[in-house]
This record gives C-alpha cells, structure tokens and sequence, in this order.
C-alpha cells in the first residue's frame, strides 16, 4: 500500500463498520463530507468501486468486503506499536484518557479525582463519562472503571469488590404515597434508567413487583435529582444515603451485590508510568469507600 492508502484507512474501516458517512464523521471527528472525499480517493487509488451508495446508507462491494481484513490487519500493526511506545514511556506526565459511568462519576470519583490532580499535577485526564463500553484495544480509551458481572475482552482487568444498588425513594415520596399504595406496590412507581418498559423483569425482584416503571432517564444525575426531590423510587448505590439525607430505603428492599467495580486497561500500557500511576491511585481510593460502597450500611 501506498502512503496515501494509510492515511484512508481509518476512514475505510469506519464507514465498513458503521455503514454511514455520518457516523464514521462522528466516531473520527470529521464531517462526513470529510470521510466521502477520503473513500472517493481510496476507490480513485484503487480503481475500484468499495461501496455501494444507497439510501439506506453504504454497503461493501466484494472488493470493500476483499479489503476489510486486509485493512483490519493493517490497522492491528499500528496499533501495536503505538501502543508499545506507549509502553515505554516512564515519564510521571501526559494524558491519561479516562471512561466511566455516570453512577459513579460525580460524587463517587470526582472527589479521588480532585486528590489525583494535587498529587500528580504533571499528568493530565481526558474523562469520559458514558455508559458505552469504550473499546480499550482500539484505544478509545486508556483506563476504563466499570461495574460488570465479568469482564470478558482481552485486558488487565482488575477487579476490586461487589457495589452494593438498593431500592431508594425520597422520605417526602415514602410519605405521600406509601399509606396509600398496594400490598406490593400497586400505586407506587420506579424512574426507569434506559427507555420506557412498564413492567421490567427486575422490578419483580423489588419489594414492590406491581409498581410500575413511570418515565425514564438514561443520565444518572437527572435520576437521582428526580429521586431526591420526591419523584418516585430508583434502584442506586447505597453510598448516596450517606450524603444526601433525604434519601432512604424502601422498606423491605434488600442491597444487591451481584456486579462488582473493575478498572480496566490494556496490557500494553502497564508499563506506562502515568497510566499505572493512575491506576493504583483509582484503585486505593475506591478500596477505602467500601464500607460505603459494599453496604456496610445497609
């Protein structure tokens, strides 16, 4: 391959994976305008056409699909060797790129964060803070703190210890709503964390099997603001009773401690001094909230 084949090919295997200009931009920050003229220099290269333009979005010819692996195995090297200089780097500076869930990320980690920056000032975090699973072997990203039953890609995985979710309502809710409710919740509700399902499987698991699931959120922060200001029950960590004392548990609700906290990264980057440096920092400090975390006060 040519020099200007490399330069393509992350645009190549973007739109292959995700079947549309617009989202190969986005996943590249790129317009996807930026991505088409990319492919048309590509196909121009090659004399050959990759793509077939529909409606519906683009799809491989044989020839795109006679490229893939070719440009995946391509794409493998590179990434290899960025990854082993990453590796080589023993330098306590630079940027650490850094996923999270929302659950954890603002009163949980935020504060381990801040005593990071004052610790390590040289050592800059790129955060992310969603509730995708970033691909660490593609290096979206660096370190990656989950909560999971497994983790199953081919990482370093530490895992730490089980977080404990209970069922929580506001004492103002409890109140208003409880003397009235059914003998297993009928008239009580729960905020739904992703889109909207009445009557979910795991609310048969709750104290309250006929509450139904009423609006829905996927942002952690909004879910816990409608918890604390009365509006219905959410399954959340036991750690926030502890800090926001208008919270309490449902009565009969019992703490589940079936997932635990794992930081992930990839095997490459333990050799990197940033990143391990950060790593055993996140890990000490999580370590120290287990008594708030695992449900000692439960």
């Amino acid at each position: 391959m040519a020099a200007m084949d490399w330069e393509q090919m992350p645009f190549f295997l973007a739109v292959a994976r995700l079947g549309s200009l617009r989202a190969a931009g986005e996943q590249l920050s790129a317009t996807h305008s930026t991505v088409d003229r990319h492919i048309r220099a590509l196909e121009s290269a090659y004399g050959v056409q990759l793509f077939l333009r529909t409606r519906s979005g683009l799809k491989l010819t044989a020839a795109g699909r006679s490229l893939v692996p070719i440009a995946e195995d391509a794409e493998t090297l590179f990434l290899g060797a960025r990854r082993r200089l990453q590796g080589l780097d023993k330098q306590d500076a630079g940027v650490v790129r850094f996923s999270l869930t929302g659950v954890m990320a603002y009163e949980i980690v935020a504060p381990l964060l801040t005593r990071f920056f004052e610790e390590y000032p040289d050592i800059d975090l790129e955060i992310r803070v969603s509730d995708r699973n970033e691909d660490i072997n593609r290096l979206e990203t660096d370190v990656s703190l989950r909560y999971a039953d497994e983790v199953t890609e081919d990482v370093v995985a530490r895992k730490l210890y089980p977080m404990a979710l209970a069922p929580y309502a506001s004492r103002g809710y409890l109140k208003r709503h409880l003397p009235n409710a059914g003998p297993q919740g009928q008239g009580l509700h729960w905020i739904g964390s992703d889109e909207i399902n009445r009557h979910p499987s795991w609310v048969e698991q709750t104290p309250f099997p006929k509450a139904e699931v009423r609006h829905a959120t996927t942002d952690h922060i909004m879910q816990l603001s409608l918890l604390r200001q009365g509006f219905g029950m959410v399954n959340t960590s036991v750690y926030f009773e502890t800090i926001y004392p208008e919270l309490v548990r449902v009565p009969g609700g019992k703490a589940n401690l079936e997932r635990s906290l794992w930081l992930l990264l990839h095997s490459d980057l333990r050799r990197t001094s940033r990143v391990r440096r950060f790593v055993d920092f996140m890990a000490d400090g999580l370590k120290a909230l287990k008594p708030a975390l695992q449900g000692e006060l439960a």
